[in-house]
């Protein structure tokens, strides 16, 4: 058997994070996010759960496309198991509802791309200083993260954020809702991307030149 994928030349969100040195900014973030989101409504409406939604899972191809990827911890929603129990993810990226093993439905990506979201824009998640057996214990008892510095963002970017990190999942937005905030919808597409792209490119080329 042959599986044959799409190649996404240009790496991960975090591999283009680590050549720049530097974070994203907000046309950067929501060029990511809608394309990850497009995703995750596709995969939502499938009753998939991806559960371990972070920036070093979004990979994006030469065209300047985000590409959600590594399904190798998903999960299968079904008629008759409306909920899934097993804990597994990224400990820095959970949703509380499942490190709680309360029962966990397609909602706890919206968290994952939340804490994201935060990642893109500071270089880590929440609690990353921190062993992750012990943020484990934070992120269900502490209150949702937010930008350490907000006034450095816009009120749309911080809104998004704070509709992805709501506790209760009940009260958490949906991928179809957030494909229509005002974050999402003002993403300038792919060009924004290809430039971000080529500027990690460039950046490699100038390691190797020196190191030759």
């Amino acid at each position: 058997m042959l599986i044959v994928m799409e190649y996404c030349g240009a790496g991960s969100v975090s591999d283009i994070m680590r050549l720049r040195r530097k974070t994203l900014d907000e046309f950067e973030i929501s060029a990511i996010l809608k394309d990850t989101l497009l995703g995750l409504f596709y995969l939502h409406g499938m009753k998939k759960i991806h559960r371990d939604i972070k920036a070093g899972n979004i990979l994006l191809n030469m065209d300047g496309n985000a590409k959600l990827a590594d399904f190798g911890v998903a999960g299968q929603i079904t008629d008759t198991m409306a909920k899934r129990n097993t804990v597994i993810g990224t400990p820095f990226w959970m949703a509380p509802e499942l490190i709680q093993e309360v029962g966990y439905d397609m909602k706890a990506d919206i968290w994952s791309l939340g804490i994201t979201a935060i990642e893109m824009a500071e270089g880590r998640p929440p609690h990353a200083e921190i062993h992750p057996m012990r943020a484990i214990f934070m992120i269900p008892t502490k209150p949702p993260p937010t930008l350490k510095v907000p006034q450095d963002w816009s009120p749309s970017f911080l809104d998004l954020i704070s509709k992805c990190l709501v506790k209760n999942p009940e009260e958490r937005t949906t991928a179809k809702c957030l494909l229509e905030h005002e974050f999402i919808k003002s993403a300038k597409g792919a060009k924004v991307l290809r430039e971000m792209i080529a500027n990690a490119q460039d950046v490699a080329a100038q390691y190797l030149l020196q190191e030759a």
